[in-house]
This record gives C-alpha cells, sequence and structure tokens, in this order.
C-alpha cells in the first residue's frame, strides 16, 4: 500500500517558492520512503472560504485530505517570524489530536537566517498540539538558497525519511 504524502502550502500567494520547496522535499522524502501518492494542497485558493464564518465544501474536503493523510509537509513562509495567518485559519480547524496517526514535517521558507527557529520554536508546537508525529529537524530553505535548493532539501530528506519511514510504519498498525 503507497504511503500517502499531502503538502499543505500556507503561502497566501499562488504558485509561490514555498509551493515549489515543498512538492520538491515531499518528492525526496517519498523517493526515500518507498511507494508514495502525492497530493499538493494550496491554501491561496481557499483563502476566501477560510475567512467565512461557516465552512464551505471545498475547505471541509481539505480539511479531510489532510486528515486523510500518511505523512503532511506544511509549508509557510516567515511571515514576521512566525508562519502564516492563513496557514494559523486553516489549522485551527482541525481539533486537538486531529492528527494522532500522521507524521508532519515543519518546512519554512525564510528570507534572513535569524528566523530560522522559527520552524521548531512555531510550527513544530502546534503540529504536535494537533497530535502529529514531528520528526526533528524541522526543515529550513533560506532565499539565498533557492539556487541550492536540491542540494538544501535533499540533505534534510535524507535526515528525516529514517524517521518517518519508521513512524509510518508504527502508526499504520
Amino acid at each position: 500500500m503507497a504511503t500517502r504524502i499531502v503538502s499543505l502550502i500556507g503561502n497566501p500567494r499562488p504558485e509561490s517558492r514555498t509551493r515549489a520547496a515543498a512538492v520538491q522535499a515531499a518528492e525526496l522524502v517519498g523517493g526515500r520512503i518507498g511507494p508514495v501518492e502525492q497530493e499538493v494542497l494550496d491554501l491561496s485558493a481557499l483563502a476566501p472560504a477560510l475567512g467565512a464564518p461557516s465552512a464551505s465544501a471545498a475547505v471541509e474536503a481539505a480539511v479531510q485530505t489532510v486528515l486523510d493523510a500518511d505523512v503532511l509537509v506544511v509549508a509557510s513562509p516567515t511571515y514576521k517570524g512566525a508562519y502564516t495567518g492563513l496557514l494559523k485559519t486553516f489549522l485551527d480547524r482541525l481539533s486537538s489530536g486531529a492528527l494522532a496517526s500522521t507524521v508532519a514535517l515543519p518546512l519554512m521558507v525564510m528570507g534572513d537566517a535569524r528566523h530560522a527557529l522559527a520552524v521548531e520554536v512555531h510550527l513544530r508546537p502546534v503540529l504536535v498540539e494537533l497530535g502529529a508525529f514531528v520528526p526533528t529537524p524541522g526543515g529550513v530553505l533560506l532565499e539565498s538558497q533557492f539556487d541550492q535548493a536540491d542540494k538544501v532539501l535533499d540533505a534534510w530528506a535524507r535526515r528525516v525519511a529514517p524517521q518517518v519511514e519508521a513512524a509510518v510504519s508504527c502508526i499504520s498498525y
């Protein structure tokens, strides 16, 4: 059975560099853990519906996609030293413990290395609160590294893939 990897993109800009990095990271991790099915959930397309007082069918489908993931690559640019409000708004729709059967891989794209701890200090705790198993370390890609994103993301995938593979095996039992 194939492992289902969903890339959840929290950048409000469609077709962003954050999306490109998340998709690439998911492919690199997926290539190391065996047969996978990949899906991309770009929250920029849901932004207007996420702000509505009641959930739309599209938002409910997006929530279900996340809940059905075995591995969730959660990617956001760094805004004000943390992840985006768009991602926060979406994650707030999930109940505490909702990701108990999910491995979550936080990935943040940032302009300055001074924000490198944001992935561990801000994004990891919310994923843990939602019940996900979150391997160490979270991924960080500096804007200055985009020309070498393959190398940076491959090194990260190499470090976390064994943890992901072990966790997916345990969770599926």
